[in-house]
C-alpha cells in the first residue's frame, strides 16, 4: 500500500560532535554551536540532501538545568537561536520540509529516577517551548523515558499553539517497557489527556523498537521510530555528569541494515521514520531510496 512518508534526519548532537572532533562534554554538542557555527548548517544541509524532510534543531540539549553544569546558563537564548535560525536556513535554501524544535529530558537522557516530578518540570520546560515554538513547525519531545517525565513536557509543549510529537526511548532489551521499566502501553492513559499530534520511538536499539510499536499502534495517532546506533546504554552513562564517551559505537548497524529495520517500522504503520544517535547521512540516504522503491511518497 503507498503510503506518505515523513522522513526526519539522523543525528544533530552526535554527528557534530563526531564532526567536530571536540572531547564529549555533559553539555554535549552545544558550545559547538558557538565555536564552529557552520558545522551545524552543513549538517542540516546534508540531511536535506539525501532526502530528509524535517531539521531537527540542536536544542536537545539547550535547557537551563543541563547548561548550568557547564556554566553556559546565561548564554541558553543565544544558543536557542543559533540552533532555530540554523534548521531554518537550511530549510529554506533546500526550499522545502519542516523544521522540529527538539525538547530532550532534564537532568540526563535515560535517568527519570533524577528527573523533576510533571508539574515541577513543566515549569522548567515553559521557557524553551516559548523560545522554539514561533521558529519551528513542530515540537518534538525527544527520548522520554517514564510516563511521568513524558507528561512534565507534555503539560508545557500542549500550551502552545504547535503540533507536539511525543517519542520516548524503551529498554535494550524489551521494546514494551519504557527505561523506568514502565511499560508502554502506560503511556496512553496518561497521553489521551493531551492534544498530541504523533507517538514514536527513540534513541533505542532498532531490534526493540518493532514490539513498542505494535503497542503504539493502538492509540489512533500517527506513528513513527527513529533508532539509535549505540551498542546499548551502559551503566557507565547511566552514572551522574556522564558524557557520551562512555556508549560505544555499533559496528553492525549499516545504512542497509538500518534501512531494512526502519522499512519494517513503516510496515507496521509508521508514517514517521528516521534517526537518532550515531545513525547518520549515509543512513537516511539509503533509507530515502528504500522508501522510494517501495512505491512510497516522502512528505
Amino acid at each position: 500500500m503507498k503510503m506518505e512518508i515523513t522522513l526526519l534526519d539522523g543525528a544533530i548532537g552526535q554527528e557534530l560532535v563526531n564532526r567536530s572532533g571536540y572531547k564529549p562534554t555533559e553539555s554535549w554538542s552545544t558550545s559547538v554551536m558557538l565555536e564552529n557555527p557552520g558545522l551545524l548548517d552543513l549538517v542540516h544541509a546534508e540531511y536535506f540532501s539525501v532526502g530528509a524532510t524535517v531539521a531537527t534543531t540542536n536544542t536537545y540539549a539547550v535547557l537551563f538545568d543541563r547548561l548550568k553544569g557547564a556554566g553556559l546558563q546565561g548564554q541558553i537564548d543565544e544558543f536557542w537561536s543559533v540552533a532555530t535560525k540554523a534548521a531554518n536556513g537550511a530549510r529554506d535554501d533546500h526550499g522545502s520540509g519542516r523544521v522540529a524544535g527538539s525538547i530532550g529530558p532534564l537532568m540526563g537522557s535515560y535517568r527519570p529516577d533524577i528527573c523533576p516530578p510533571a508539574q515541577y518540570a513543566a515549569k522548567q520546560y515553559a521557557d524553551i517551548v516559548a523560545a522554539l515554538s514561533p521558529m519551528v513547525d513542530v515540537l518534538l519531545i525527544e527520548t522520554m523515558s517514564s510516563v511521568d517525565q513524558a507528561e512534565g513536557a507534555l503539560i508545557a509543549a500542549c500550551a502552545s499553539k504547535k503540533p507536539v510529537w511525543l517519542s520516548v526511548t524503551v529498554d535494550d532489551d524489551d521494546g514494551t517497557r519504557l527505561r523506568s521499566g514502565e511499560m508502554v502501553s502506560d503511556l496512553i492513559p496518561m497521553m489521551s489527556r493531551y492534544q498530541i499530534d504523533a507517538v514514536l520511538i527513540n534513541c533505542s536499539r532498532p531490534e526493540v523498537i518493532g514490539d513498542g510499536l505494535d503497542v503504539l499502534n493502538s492509540t489512533g495517532l500517527l506513528i513513527g521510530a527513529y533508532g539509535n546506533g549505540f551498542t546499548r546504554i551502559s551503566d557507565d552513562f547511566l552514572q551522574d555528569n556522564a558524557t557520551v564517551s562512555a556508549l560505544e559505537r555499533r559496528k553492525d548497524l549499516s545504512p542497509e541494515d538500518y534501512a531494512g529495520f526502519a522499512m519494517s517500522w513503516i510496515g507496521q504503520g509508521a508514517t514517521i521514520v528516521g534517526g537518532c544517535c550515531e545513525v547518520g547521512p549515509t543512513h537516511i540516504a539509503e533509507l530515502a531510496s528504500r522508501i522510494i522503491k517501495r512505491g512510497h511518497v516522502i512528505v
